[in-house]
């Protein structure tokens, strides 16, 4: 007998970030795709922004703050590990999650050693989604590895 997976996300444990204060970049050319990451990810709680292009992403980014950006790599123009590569570059501390139809070995290693903090392939389980966002975000931000944060108490440990 297998497992039931709830069909909405599981709760965030105590003094962890919840879908509702996580805020999502999707980076998606093919429209369906974009829209149904939006829906699905705006109903578990997300705030989600969508953007078709690389280079359309990179303005965003520039101008806003993200905790998790899901990312094709075949997108028109600047590709998306154009983008990843320019991200790290900058230093820009967020979680990138590569959402691809690229499957190869070859390809899996390349975006992850490129800087993403994750992988998964197109087509995918939208439970198993959930799941890896629940788990960048358990993760936590680098730059908060001197911060405390409990609820909505924050201690600086320098």
């Amino acid at each position: 007998m297998q497992p039931q997976v709830p069909s909405r996300s599981v709760p965030y444990p105590a003094g962890r970030t919840s879908p509702r204060s996580t805020r999502v970049l999707v980076i998606e050319d093919e429209q369906k795709v974009a829209d149904a990451l939006r829906e699905g990810l705006e109903g578990e709680g997300y705030s989600v922004v969508v953007e078709r292009t690389g280079e359309q992403a990179l303005v965003h980014l520039s101008n806003g703050r993200f905790d998790i950006i899901l990312l094709d790599l075949m997108l028109p123009g600047c590709d998306g590990l154009a983008v990843l590569t320019a991200l790290r570059r900058e230093g820009l501390d967020v979680r990138v999650l590569v959402l691809t139809a690229r499957d190869s070995l070859e390809d899996r290693v390349l975006g992850l050693d490129a800087g993403a903090d994750d992988y998964l392939v197109k087509p995918f389980a939208f439970a198993e989604l959930l799941a890896r966002l629940r788990a960048l975000g358990r993760r936590g931000r680098m730059a908060d590895a001197d911060r405390l944060v409990v609820d909505t108490l924050e201690i600086d440990r320098v």
